[in-house]
C-alpha cells in the first residue's frame, strides 16, 4: 500500500482546521464567564440560562421551527412527486424546472421572490417565508428521492403489477416503503435548510417577522456576545444531528454524489 505524501496530509489538515477551528471557538466561548469574547475568564452555563429566558429569542426560535416544519412537510410531498416523475419519465425540461431553484444564487432567489410577492400584492410575513422555503427545498428532496429510486429493484414493481396491483397500489405498497428512508432523509434535509436559511428569509420576511437567523443577525450587529455563541452552538448541534440522521437514512445519496 503506497503511503500518501506528507504534504497532502498537511494540506488536508490545514483545510479541516480552517473549517472547524472557528466552530470550536464558538462552542468554547459560549461557556465563557465574560460578556466580551476577548479573553477566557471562566466556565459558566449562565448564557444558556439567559438564552432560554430571552423572550425575543424564543419567539424567533418558535417562528423558525413552525416555518421549518411546514416547509419541510410540503416540500417533502412535492419533492417526492418530483423525484418520482424525474425517474419515471426522463423529461429534459422537468429536471431543469425542479433543480433551478437550488442552482441559482440565494440572493437572486430572494430578490425574485420578493418581486413576485410585491407584484401579486401578497403580504410579507411568516406565510411568505414558508412559501419561499418550500420553493427551494423541493429540489433538495427531489434529488434525495431520485437517488433512492435509482438503487431500487424495478422487478419488485413489475411483480406487483403482474399480481394485479394498480399503478397507485404498486406505488403505495411497494415503491413508497422502499424509498421511505430517502423521503425521510429529504424531509430532514429540507427542515435543516429551512431553519438555517438567512438570505432568502431576509428578503421575504415582512416588518416584525423574525426568525432565528434574523434574530442572530440583529444581535451581532451590536456585538458578538456569549449569548450569540450559545444560540449558534445549539443551532449547529441541531443541524449536525439532522444531517447525520439524513445521511444514515439515505446512504445512496452519498454514493451517488461520489460517483
Amino acid at each position: 500500500m503506497r503511503r500518501r505524501p506528507f504534504g497532502l496530509w498537511l494540506a488536508a489538515g490545514a483545510g479541516y482546521a480552517f473549517l472547524y477551528i472557528p466552530l470550536v471557538i464558538v462552542v468554547v466561548y459560549s461557556f465563557n464567564d465574560s460578556r466580551l469574547n476577548a479573553e477566557w475568564v471562566g466556565f459558566t452555563l449562565g448564557w444558556y440560562d439567559k438564552l432560554f429566558h430571552d423572550d425575543d429569542m424564543l419567539v424567533a426560535a418558535g417562528n423558525s421551527l413552525a416555518i421549518g416544519l411546514v416547509a419541510s412537510a410540503v416540500a417533502t410531498v412535492l419533492g417526492t412527486m418530483a423525484g418520482v416523475a424525474m425517474y419515471r419519465y426522463r423529461l429534459r425540461l422537468l429536471p431543469l424546472l425542479v433543480l433551478t431553484p437550488i442552482a441559482i444564487p440565494e440572493i437572486l432567489m430572494g430578490v425574485s421572490l420578493l418581486i413576485f410577492f410585491v407584484l401579486v400584492n401578497f403580504t410579507l410575513g411568516l406565510v411568505s417565508v414558508a412559501l419561499a422555503h418550500i420553493t427551494f427545498c423541493i429540489g433538495f428532496v427531489a434529488i434525495v428521492v431520485r437517488a433512492r429510486l435509482a438503487g431500487m429493484d424495478e422487478d419488485l414493481i413489475e411483480a406487483a403489477r403482474d399480481c394485479g396491483a394498480t399503478p397507485w397500489n404498486a406505488f403505495r405498497y411497494v415503491t413508497l416503503p422502499l424509498i421511505m428512508p430517502g423521503v425521510i432523509a429529504g424531509a430532514l434535509m429540507a427542515f435543516t435548510l429551512s431553519i438555517d436559511d438567512f438570505v432568502i428569509t431576509f428578503f421575504t420576511a415582512g416588518a416584525g417577522t423574525v426568525t432565528l437567523p434574523l434574530q442572530i443577525y440583529s444581535m451581532i450587529k451590536i456585538a458578538v456576545t456569549p449569548e450569540v455563541n450559545a444560540v449558534s452552538t445549539l443551532l449547529m448541534l441541531l443541524t449536525l444531528a439532522l444531517i447525520i440522521i439524513a445521511s444514515r437514512l439515505s446512504p445512496s445519496l452519498l454514493s451517488t454524489e461520489q460517483e
